[in-house]
């Protein structure tokens, strides 16, 4: 049996681990912790675990063996650390942390407590990139050279928690949406080095000065080249939070991926538009907590999940420094 541990309900993506808890019997929910009582109340109402005000009190209370971080986007690195020096390997949304020196305080505790920290890059699960990357391990599209993704966004503002407006708490655009994106790239390209540079604006929110609505990454990975663009702005008639699409492209054919409309099609030298069977989906939280119960490494691993988020970090560095190229290494 796996104890497992929610520290922080300050996101949505809360709901990623909380349903993902009737597909496993094999987890055990022994806690909650959330400082903002409306948050708590909002995804612990009906839960017969208990609930705490802080993450301290929580892992004081109860030994765990993995703690799910959703919260507040700034204090989650604090709460990360702390999972890790208990010995609990780490479940967490993005982003994982908002600062440089937050990811460094992480890797090392990770490192020293040898224990695991895994994002849940969702994208990931869906049946369309994992369609897509089987056409690029099969060398279907030839060697990839270029991707262009976008990540719109609706801005939800009313529902919107005042922090999420704070530079300080919320951190800033590029360490936010385009961390998935960059996690595909890595993990389509299996680059080991490269660039990254960010540039980001605010059009719609002159009253937040520190926010930005929008923004893009220009990254180098190997051989491969990415621009990610993403942004607050997505219209809010729209039936989708958000029309995610990424083109792959590649010395013998393109693939192009819809996740909110949930296709992929694919052109090559040889064969016109035709749209791959696609398989069945992974839950965000499934393959982590699937993978504790066995025994066995998760696919998003330590390494992926700190060399993605220092890409996204590093890029927002970029923007905050007037454009400047950050070099980056796994």
């Amino acid at each position: 049996m796996i104890r497992l541990a929610v520290a922080g309900t300050a996101h949505p993506h809360v709901e990623y681990v909380l349903s993902e808890l009737a597909h496993q019997p094999n987890v055990q929910l022994v806690g909650i912790s959330e400082p903002d009582p409306a948050a708590a109340q909002r995804y612990t109402g009906g839960l017969d675990v208990p609930t705490y005000t802080s993450h301290e009190e929580l892992l004081d209370t109860h030994d765990v063996d993995a703690v799910a971080v959703c919260g507040e986007y700034g204090a989650r690195a604090d709460v990360v650390v702390a999972a890790l020096q208990r010995g609990a390997h780490v479940l967490a949304d993005k982003p994982l942390c908002t600062t440089l020196d937050d990811l460094d305080r992480i890797d090392k505790a990770a490192r020293t407590a040898d224990r695991l920290v895994s994002i849940m890059f969702e994208k990931r699960g869906h049946p369309v990139t994992i369609a897509a990357r089987q056409l690029v391990e099969d060398g279907v599209l030839g060697d990839l050279a270029l991707v262009a993704s976008t990540g719109p966004h609706k801005l939800n503002r009313e529902s919107r928690p005042a922090w999420f407006f704070d530079r300080t708490r919320y951190g800033g655009i590029l360490g936010d949406l385009p961390v998935h994106d960059i996690d595909l790239v890595l993990a389509l390209s299996g680059a080991r080095a490269g660039s990254v540079a960010g540039r980001v604006g605010n059009r719609s929110l002159p009253e937040y000065p520190g926010f930005s609505d929008n923004g893009a990454v220009l990254l180098g990975a190997d051989g491969v080249t990415a621009t990610i663009e993403a942004h607050w702005m997505w219209p809010a008639a729209s039936a989708y939070h958000g029309q995610y699409r990424m083109r792959l492209t590649g010395t013998s054919g393109t693939a192009e991926l819809d996740w909110a409309l949930g296709t992929l099609a694919v052109v090559t030298r040889d064969r016109d538009v035709h749209h791959p069977e696609l398989g069945a989906p992974v839950r965000p939280a499934e393959d982590f907590l699937t993978a504790l119960v066995a025994g066995r490494h998760p696919e998003v691993g330590t390494a992926d999940s700190l060399v993605a988020t220092r890409i996204a970090l590093l890029a927002q560095l970029s923007a905050d420094t007037g454009g400047v190229p950050q070099n980056w290494s796994r």
